[in-house]
């Protein structure tokens, strides 16, 4: 597919105050195009914001408040004219048994990546419409397979994609093009902080490789770049990822197999496990939650 030159664009990404987000809105403005985050981190927005090579803005929204979210797409407009490309990268992460999860965390972690990216969508499309623009929509190796102690994550991610394989077929004769991006485990704050959970940790390292591998995250974001440029409809940020639709099929019964073992294996330490959200984003997201109550 022919790449389209991101030189006075007007690219929109949530969850832009930190990993994926951040280095995203880093490398896009390198490459000519004006930046639009949103997010729940006053302090780290406007840090990003300062570092971008070319004219951005920040806002500060809950992606999960459709009030909000329309307000910022209005604002958006009206702050840079249009918008070409929205980025619909806001996430949070929680683990463990689900008998044993928190339900508020987990009921955060589908309303920040399914309902948020859906809000993202229904608030940015009338713009999107407008400039035939392109909605890219991360989801994650979860959405693919399923893995036991992530059941919140793979349910949303499982969700954004659908939403997102749905919202294609509905704008495409009016020139909107949707996305979706697909990573692995990436060198994050949320990956990272997953990580600081024994049980989790030593899970992930007993998935067969490359699925039990941490990548960087400048060549998956490099990945992201090429597949806006191209307006690409999926966005693999490792290469592998690609051969996984082949056989997606079979993992849940391969799956259900080898977790069971494992979960077994694991018991008599589950209890410890974290069960709130992970990583820096979980916790300011949890802080600006509190913050409103």
């Amino acid at each position: 597919m022919s790449r389209v030159s991101l030189e006075g664009q007007v690219v929109v990404v949530t969850g832009g105050a930190r990993g994926v987000g951040e280095l995203l809105a880093r490398k896009l403005s390198a490459r000519g195009a004006r930046i639009a985050l949103v997010g729940l981190e006053p302090g780290e927005l406007k840090r990003v914001c300062d570092r971008l090579h070319t004219d951005g803005d920040w806002w500060h929204a809950d992606v999960a408040d459709h009030e909000a979210m329309s307000r910022v797409a209005a604002e958006v407009k009206e702050r840079f004219g249009k918008a070409d490309v929205v980025v619909a990268n806001a996430g949070v992460a929680a683990g463990g048994p689900f008998t044993d999860s928190d339900p508020v965390a987990w009921r955060r972690v589908v309303e920040v990546n399914l309902v948020g990216g859906a809000v993202t969508g229904r608030a940015f499309l009338p713009v999107l419409l407008e400039s035939r623009g392109y909605f890219l929509q991360i989801a994650s190796l979860a959405a693919i397979t399923p893995a036991p102690m992530m059941s919140a994550y793979c349910a949303s991610k499982s969700g954004v994609e659908a939403f997102a394989h749905c919202l294609r077929a509905e704008v495409a004769h009016r020139g909107v093009r949707v996305g979706v991006g697909y990573l692995s485990w990436t060198d994050t704050d949320m990956v990272r902080g997953a990580d600081q959970d024994d049980v989790m940790r030593e899970l992930r390292q007993r998935l067969p490789w490359p699925a039990n591998r941490t990548y960087p995250l400048g060549p998956a974001v490099d990945r992201l770049v090429a597949g806006i440029e191209r307006r690409s409809p999926h966005v693999y940020a490792q290469g592998w990822l690609r051969g996984m639709q082949a056989v997606r099929g079979y993992l849940p019964g391969l799956i259900a197999t080898v977790g069971q073992r494992d979960m077994r294996r694991f018991e008599p330490r589950l209890a410890g496990v974290t069960k709130g959200l992970v990583g820096a984003g979980g916790a300011a997201d949890e802080q600006a939650r509190a913050g409103r109550d």
